[in-house]
């Protein structure tokens, strides 16, 4: 089948169709990123990034079919790339110059007071509220991911289904977290 066929397939609810096209580019993805970032871990990341965009993308409606899904992948991989180097460079360059307040006496990166702790605080018990009040294979793979730090392959291999399933999960297992933190009014932001 094509890639487009796939896409359409995948778009119409058929997430195996999906699984054929991750397998057929996973590879050529995976190297091609590790080939710029020379990092394993940085290559994990950037991998599963490039494919839960691909997802949304997709999911939402907004791919559009010009025959050339392999290289819209590509570029998408390459734009995460140039983000996180962008990234990397931001957060390794301060100077004092170039912004208006003084960065030696700004209290925003001053040691947080009580109050901004006990926010703090009440922002992770809500949020540990609100996972417990997940479905399990959603809570699962959050618990697995954002408490155990692991890849979506190795939340794959451990719960044995599909990559593609783990990220399906916690895509779900977020929406379900937004939707219920509006429902009771909870905040989960610090500022």
């Amino acid at each position: 089948m094509t890639d487009e066929a796939l896409v359409e397939l995948y778009a119409y609810g058929n997430n195996s169709a999906f699984d054929v096209l991750l397998n057929r580019y996973e590879k050529s993805i995976h190297s091609y990123i590790f080939y710029i970032v020379r990092n394993q871990d940085l290559t994990e990341d950037i991998f599963q990034e490039t494919f839960l965009k691909v997802i949304m993308t997709i999911k939402q409606g907004r791919y559009t079919d010009n025959g050339k899904f392999k290289a819209w992948i590509t570029r998408i991989a390459h734009n995460l790339i140039i983000d996180n180097f962008r990234q990397e460079r931001n957060e390794n360059s301060i100077s004092n110059d170039e912004v208006e307040v003084d960065l030696l006496n700004d209290m925003r990166l001053c040691e947080s007071n009580i109050e901004d702790n006990m926010v703090q605080e009440q922002v992770y018990l809500d949020v540990k509220k609100l996972v417990k009040h997940l479905p399990d294979n959603q809570r699962e793979v959050l618990e697995m991911r954002y408490y155990q730090d692991m890849s979506f392959k190795e939340i794959a291999d451990v719960t044995g289904v599909s990559i593609n399933t783990a990220l399906g999960r916690m895509r779900y297992a977020i929406l379900n977290m937004r939707r219920m933190a509006e429902e009771h009014h909870i905040e989960l932001s610090f500022a």
